[in-house]
C-alpha cells in the first residue's frame, strides 16, 4: 500500500486549528516563536533576525503547498483569533516503508499546556487514517526531554538514543528516537 498524499489539509481539535500558513502570518510567526532563541535552541535553524526572514520563509512554504507530499501546518488556538503560535510539519518521509517523520516547535508562552500534544495527535491521526502511514517517527536532542514527553504522551514508543548522530543550534548532539506503528494504535 502506497502513501496517499493529499497535501496540507485543515485539521481541527477541540481547541486547535491546524492550517496552511499564509505570508500574512509573518509578524505573528516572528513574534511568537521564530525570533526566540529559547524556542530555536534545539532546532536546526537559527532565530530569525528580523521579520523579513520570516516572510521569505513563508513565501517558500506557501509555494510548496502545491505539492501533494508537502505537509506544513500553522498551529492556531481557537481562542487566539487566527494567530499562529507554532508549527508542525513533515521533516522527512520514506514512501517505500510508508514512514512519516514529524518535527514541531511552539512559542514558549504556550509551553507545558498540552497544545503540542494535541497538535501531534491530530497530525498522527491524519497520517494514519488519511495518508495511510505505517510508521510515524520523531526525534529530539536528548538535552530537550520536554520534546520527548510530547512524543510519549501521544503514544510513541522510545526506540533508543543515537549518540552524536544529529546537529542543531547546540552543535553535534545525541538524538532520542520515538515512533508509533499503525498496528500499535
Amino acid at each position: 500500500m502506497a502513501l496517499k498524499h493529499c497535501g496540507t489539509l485543515r485539521l481541527e481539535t477541540d481547541r486547535l486549528i491546524l492550517r496552511q500558513f499564509s505570508v500574512t502570518d509573518a509578524a505573528a510567526m516572528y513574534k511568537n516563536w521564530a525570533s526566540d532563541s529559547d524556542v530555536t535552541k534545539f532546532l536546526t535553524w537559527p532565530p530569525h533576525a528580523d521579520v523579513n526572514i520570516t516572510k521569505a520563509v513563508l513565501e517558500d512554504w506557501v509555494k510548496l503547498y502545491e505539492q501533494k507530499d508537502y505537509y506544513q501546518w500553522a498551529i492556531v488556538p481557537k481562542n487566539n483569533g487566527d494567530e499562529p503560535i507554532g508549527s508542525i510539519s513533515v521533516v522527512g518521509m520514506n514512501d517505500d516503508v510508508e514512514m512519516i517523520h514529524i518535527g514541531y516547535c511552539i512559542g514558549k508562552n504556550w509551553w507545558h499546556q498540552g497544545i503540542m500534544s494535541d497538535a501531534l495527535n491530530a497530525v498522527m491521526d491524519f497520517f494514519f487514517d488519511v495518508v495511510g502511514a505505517n510508521r510515524i517517527e520523531s526525534r529530539h536532542d536528548s538535552n530537550n526531554p520536554h520534546s520527548g514527553m510530547v512524543m510519549k504522551k501521544c503514544g510513541m514508543k522510545y526506540e533508543g538514543r543515537l549518540r552524536s548522530s544529529d546537529r542543531n543550534n547546540q552543535g553535534i548532539c545525541d538524538a532520542d528516537w520515538y515512533a508509533l506503528l499503525r498496528n500499535e494504535r
